[in-house]
């Protein structure tokens, strides 16, 4: 019997409201970098970190990013966490992502590397590190080396190219009048623009 190769996988999280220029920027550069053999993206279900927010419909931002990605082989999007019930954590979006798996994988949990000054808040966050390896993304100008490691948090600070853009300004765009085009994919920004979201 053959051993098959151990895959390096990229967890990739998020609301992807919409998913815009910079996710796909974000994780192409860490497959690059990290040389990963796939990048799955992972839109939440019930975000704990945004009960604050007004979020838009799952199925829609579903449906956003698998267009978004839709054009890339090296990218997959899982429905885990959207048909998973309850709060979304990320401990339980690295256990069904490694579960979707045949063979063995190497999990690589991206996130921007601003978001890890919080991770000791993180649910079961010691069960987390020890499931993963972070690949921390610096955004232009907020550049990190650094990181509480006491978790047993493993970490490869990677510096991302200049793409300032957040969901956030996509959203408020839409809401006044102002085109997204470039800003997201064209299947995303045509989604948008069928389905009427953002305008209220």
């Amino acid at each position: 019997m053959v051993d098959l190769p151990v895959r390096r996988v990229g967890v990739f999280g998020g609301t992807f409201d919409p998913p815009h220029l910079g996710h796909l920027v974000a994780a192409s550069e860490a497959a690059f970098r990290c040389a990963l053999d796939e990048v799955v993206f992972v839109p939440t279900g019930d975000p704990w970190q945004k009960h604050h927010l007004r979020v838009t419909d799952a199925a829609a931002r579903l449906a956003m990013t698998r267009l978004a990605v839709e054009s890339d082989p090296l990218f997959r999007v899982s429905t885990c966490d959207i048909e998973r019930e309850g709060a979304t954590y990320a401990v339980d979006t690295v256990a069904d992502v490694r579960g979707e798996y045949d063979g063995e994988v190497e999990l690589f949990f991206v996130i921007g590397a601003d978001s890890l000054e919080n991770l000791h808040t993180w649910h079961r966050v010691e069960e987390l590190c020890k499931a993963v390896k972070f690949i921390a993304l610096n955004r232009p100008g907020h550049s990190r080396r650094e990181v509480d490691t006491s978790f047993g948090a493993q970490v490869e600070f990677i510096d991302m190219p200049a793409v300032d853009l957040s969901s956030t300004e996509c959203r408020q765009r839409v809401r006044a009048g102002q085109p997204i085009r470039y800003l997201v994919a064209d299947a995303v920004e045509a989604y948008v623009r069928e389905h009427g979201l953002y305008r209220d």
